[in-house]
């Protein structure tokens, strides 16, 4: 991942959650600018920081790289929900699923 790529991905999950940057940086144990400073790109996190900015999120860092999903916490509880599904009921979700993506 690109460090344009990490910053927009940081953004889009922080406003999916309507969390201020600053808000975001004090819940991480940070300064009022920490968040600020990374979407500028000013720098990377630590290794440590990412995982504590991940569970600020909920998601993993497998789910924080994925950028193909919007919503990676509603992603997982579908998947988790599927899990649960015998064949047919779960045909009937995919089928669902098809049909809500046309739209």
């Amino acid at each position: 991942m690109e460090k344009e790529e990490f910053i927009n991905r940081l953004v889009k999950l922080r406003m999916k959650k309507g969390t201020s940057a600053r808000d975001m940086s004090l819940s991480l144990g940070q300064s009022p600018n920490y968040i600020n400073n990374l979407e500028a790109g000013l720098s990377y996190p630590s290794m440590s920081t990412f995982f504590y900015i991940c569970d600020y999120f909920q998601i993993t860092p497998q789910e924080f790289f994925d950028t193909g999903s919007r919503n990676p916490t509603k992603i997982r509880d579908l998947t988790q929900a599927a899990k649960e599904l015998d064949d047919e009921r779960l045909d009937h979700l995919i089928a669902i699923a098809k049909d809500l993506g046309k739209r």
